[in-house]
C-alpha cells in the first residue's frame, strides 16, 4: 500500500509543496489561494510561537515554572494546520499543543499560568474553540470524536480537530475513536504530529509501517505529508476539513517532522539518540526552510525578518514579567528574580493571533521596552543537547519604569488588522452555562 493517499477534497495528491531549494509550482500556489501577506504571516507566526517557546523553556530553567514540553521543530504543523481551520472548528489538543493555542489567540502569558500551577483553565475553551490540553496520552482523541458527533447531530458545518503525537496511536483510546470515528462518520480530522519519539522509544519500535495505512482498517482515508512544509499542512488540513463539511467522515493525515528538543525538561535526550539523527532534521528546519522560499521569491526582506524578529522579542519580554508578577500576586514565588531592566530600545506593538472570532491580532500591549535573550534567536533552531543545563539568569534588579509589572500585560483589545464580521463572544469569568 502507498503511503500517500489523495485528499478526496483536492486533484492532486497533498505532497511537500515546496522544496529546501525553494521550488514551488504554480499549481501549488493556485490551489493554496494564499496572497503573499498570507504567506508572510504564516512565517511570523511561526517565528512568534518558536520564540514563546524558548522563553517558557528559560523559565522553566530559572524556576518558574514547574515543567515544560518543547515543540521545536514542530511550528510548521501548529501554524498550518490552525490556518486551515475556521473560526468556529473546534481542536482538541494534546499538552504539546502551546503554539496552536497562541495561533488561536490565547494570551500565552495566560497559558503559563497552567505550566506553574496557578490556573486550572486560563482561558474558557467555548471563546477560542480550543479545549484543554491533554496530559494523559490520547485522551483527548475521543473527545474530539464525541465532540464531532454533536456537531454531527446539529447538523453544524463544523469540524474537530484532534491531535496527538506517534505515541499516542498505541493506546487504546486512539484506537476506540478511530473506530467510533469511522462506522459514524464523524466530522474529525485526526493529525498526528509524528516526531518519531515516544518519550525515549524511537519510533521504529513502536509501529511497522506507516500510521497513515492505518486509517484504511477504520474505512476512511490517510496521508502521510512533510510536517516540516507549512503549505503542505495547510493544505492537507484544509482537504481534510472540506471533506468532513460535506459530510463523508473523518480523515488521518501522518505530518512527519521531528521533536528538535527533549520531551520535556525532566528529559535528556541524548542519553537515548544521536547527535548525527539530530544534524540530519536540523537542515530540514521548518522556520529557516520556508523563510528561505519566501526570501527567493521576494515575499520577505531583511527589514521584514527584523520587524518579526523584534515583535518576538517584546512578546518574550511581557510574558516573563507577566508570570513573574503572577507568581508574587499569589505568594509563592521562591525566586528573588523579577522585572528585567529595559533596554530603553523602542518597540512595536506586540500583537498575537487572531481570535476564532476576529482576524486581527490584538495589540496595544504594556510592555514598553524589551532586550533580547541571550540564549535564543527569535528565528534560531536551538538544539542543546541537554535540558538539564542551566540558562542564562536575567537581571534580579526590578526596574520601577517596567510597565510590564500588571500580570496582566497581554491584555490588550483588538486594535490592528481587518475586522471581522463574526461578532466577539463576551469572555466569561466562570464556564457555568447562563441562565
Amino acid at each position: 500500500m502507498a503511503d500517500v493517499v489523495e485528499v478526496v477534497a483536492t486533484d492532486d495528491p497533498v505532497r511537500p509543496l515546496f522544496s529546501p531549494a525553494g521550488e514551488l509550482t504554480a499549481a501549488a500556489r493556485s490551489r493554496l489561494g494564499l496572497s503573499q501577506d498570507a504567506l508572510r504571516d504564516l512565517y511570523r507566526q511561526m517565528v512568534l510561537i518558536r520564540r514563546a517557546d524558548q522563553e517558557a523553556l528559560n523559565l522553566q530553567r530559572q524556576g518558574e515554572l514547574g515543567l515544560w514540553g518543547q515543540f521545536l521543530g514542530q511550528e510548521a504543523i501548529h501554524v498550518g494546520a490552525v490556518a486551515a481551520l475556521q473560526p468556529d472548528d473546534w481542536i482538541f489538543p494534546s499538552y504539546r499543543e502551546f503554539g496552536m493555542a497562541m495561533c488561536r489567540g490565547i494570551d500565552p502569558a495566560d497559558m503559563l499560568t497552567w505550566f506553574r500551577g496557578l490556573s486550572a483553565g486560563p482561558w474558557d475553551p467555548r471563546e477560542f474553540h480550543f479545549a484543554p490540553l491533554a496530559v494523559p496520552v490520547a485522551s483527548q482523541v475521543p473527545h474530539a470524536v464525541g465532540f464531532a458527533m454533536g456537531s454531527r447531530f446539529k447538523k453544524s458545518k463544523d469540524v474537530v480537530l484532534g491531535t496527538f503525537g506517534d505515541g499516542a496511536t498505541s493506546k487504546g483510546d486512539w484506537h476506540e475513536a478511530m473506530n467510533f470515528a469511522g462506522v459514524f462518520k464523524a466530522p474529525v480530522i485526526f493529525l498526528c504530529q509524528n516526531n518519531h519519539w515516544a518519550i525515549s522509544v524511537p519510533l521504529a519500535k513502536q509501529t511497522a509501517g506507516s500510521i497513515a495505512e492505518r486509517a484504511q482498517g477504520y474505512g476512511f482515508p490517510g496521508i502521510r505529508i512533510d510536517g516540516n512544509d507549512v503549505l503542505g499542512v495547510l493544505a492537507a488540513v484544509r482537504g481534510a476539513a472540506e471533506r468532513a463539511r460535506r459530510g463523508d467522515g473523518p480523515y488521518l493525515i501522518e505530518a512527519m517532522t521531528y521533536r528538535m528538543g527533549a520531551h520535556t525538561t525532566s528529559d535528556d535526550p541524548s542519553r537515548y539518540r544521536t547527535e548525527t539523527e539530530l544534524q540530519a532534521w536540523s537542515v530540514k528546519d521548518p522556520v529557516g526552510r520556508y523563510r528561505a522560499w519566501l526570501e527567493g521569491q521576494g515575499i520577505i526582506d531583511g527589514a521584514a525578518i527584523k520587524t518579526i524578529g523584534d515583535e518576538g522579542e517584546s512578546m518574550a519580554h511581557a510574558s516573563w514579567c507577566s508570570v513573574r508578577m503572577l507568581a508574587r500576586s499569589a505568594g509563592c514565588s521562591g525566586s528573588p528574580m523579577a522585572c528585567r531592566k529595559p533596554s530603553g530600545r523602542s518597540v512595536s506593538s506586540i500583537r498575537r493571533s487572531p481570535s476564532p472570532r476576529s482576524s486581527a491580532w490584538p495589540s496595544d500591549s504594556r510592555c514598553a521596552a524589551s532586550s533580547r535573550c541571550p540564549r535564543s534567536s527569535s528565528t534560531g533552531l536551538s538544539t542543546p543537547a541537554s535540558t538539564r543545563s542551566s540558562a542564562t539568569s536575567r537581571s534580579t534588579a526590578i526596574d520601577p519604569g517596567c510597565r510590564c509589572r500588571s500580570p496582566f500585560a497581554f491584555r490588550s483589545a483588538v486594535t490592528s488588522g481587518p475586522s471581522s464580521t463574526i461578532p466577539k463572544v463576551p469572555k466569561r469569568t466562570s464556564l457555568t452555562r447562563p441562565a
